[in-house]
């Protein structure tokens, strides 16, 4: 049975915001809460910018009943991995429900920011084998003594341990993090911009990795960026938080305004061609329905940007989610 989770937007809503908006998606039947995790947000004029692991927690306690994710956080630099298995157990703890701890290899707005060097991908991959192995062994209670290239424990053991599973997903955009998910995670996490091009470059590539492990069948979270307008002016305005998401730079960026004047140097139809576009719950329909049918996810996330977002998830509520679930 899938499970159907609403995006919270860390880069565009205050914290106090995502907590209404997490308590509105409860209300209107999503299962879970995923929530973004960075230091900058993608631009610098209509932003925010939480610690999301404080929203975590007060999320955990107005919406206990709903699962919680991280999509996703880095546990690489800004956090040891130790302190992130650390806080996962903690979430687990205070909610009634699954936390599910959503992890990659991030972007240098988060680490360059704090004097932090971010290497190519090599080492970030290298870094996550490390941070993921270390997270593992302590959420499952061992006293651990790790040794490694990058992070290193000595007697490190969790005394708030987690109360439940707490499931690591791994967001891949190609065929190496997604040889990595397979083996070192309990899922994959994937943005689908185009479903054959997802299919081909990043699940197929997991499922023949998971395979020569000779694991369980590989579990899949995927979700897909919404621009939900019936207008061009509603739809750029829709983006405004998160037109530096497609700046050419955005990984190697650490200055928002940077981004923003990148992203704003470029036609608004290009900017807005990167993203999925809905004016109708039909048109929701044929965006989401197949990541439920054709991947097989575990996990939906519906990551959506309107005019009028209440209304919005209002409308998921009552019309989307009903038939995505039938």
């Amino acid at each position: 049975m899938t499970k159907f989770a609403y995006f919270l937007g860390s880069e565009q809503w205050q914290p106090e915001i995502l907590i209404d908006h997490a308590k509105l998606a409860q209300e209107v039947g999503f299962d879970m809460v995923t929530i973004s995790e960075h230091f900058h947000p993608w631009v610098d004029d209509y932003s925010a910018s939480n610690f999301t692991w404080s929203t975590l927690g007060a999320l955990a306690n107005s919406t206990p009943e709903l699962d919680l994710g991280t999509g996703v956080t880095t546990p690489l630099w800004r956090m040891h991995p130790g302190v992130v298995a650390q806080a996962s157990a903690t979430v687990d703890r205070l909610s009634h429900s699954t936390f599910h701890l959503g992890v990659g290899t991030g972007e240098n707005m988060n680490e360059g920011p704090l004097g932090y060097n971010f290497p190519k991908y090599d080492e970030r991959a290298s870094r996550i084998r490390e941070a993921l192995t270390i997270i593992r062994r302590l959420l499952d209670g061992e006293k651990l003594n790790f040794e490694g290239e990058f992070y290193n424990t000595k007697g490190a053991k969790l005394y708030s341990p987690p109360l439940k599973e707490v499931p690591i997903w791994l967001a891949a955009g190609g065929p190496k993090s997604s040889h990595l998910a397979a083996e070192y995670a309990d899922g994959l996490m994937i943005s689908v911009k185009d479903p054959e091009d997802a299919y081909e470059r990043v699940i197929n590539p997991a499922k023949i990795k998971t395979d020569e492990l000779g694991k369980s069948d590989l579990r899949i979270h995927t979700y897909r960026w919404t621009m939900f307008a019936d207008n061009d002016e509603d739809a750029w305005e829709s983006l405004k938080s998160w037109r530096g998401l497609r700046a050419p730079n955005r990984l190697q960026e650490i200055d928002p305004q940077a981004l923003r004047e990148q992203a704003d140097a470029l036609p608004k139809e290009e900017i807005m061609s990167k993203f999925s576009r809905a004016g109708s719950v039909e048109e929701l329909i044929d965006i989401y329905a197949p990541l439920v049918n054709d991947f097989g996810s575990e996990i939906v996330t519906i990551q959506i940007s309107s005019v009028n977002q209440e209304e919005t998830i209002k409308l998921l509520g009552k019309e989307l989610l009903p038939r995505l679930k039938n």
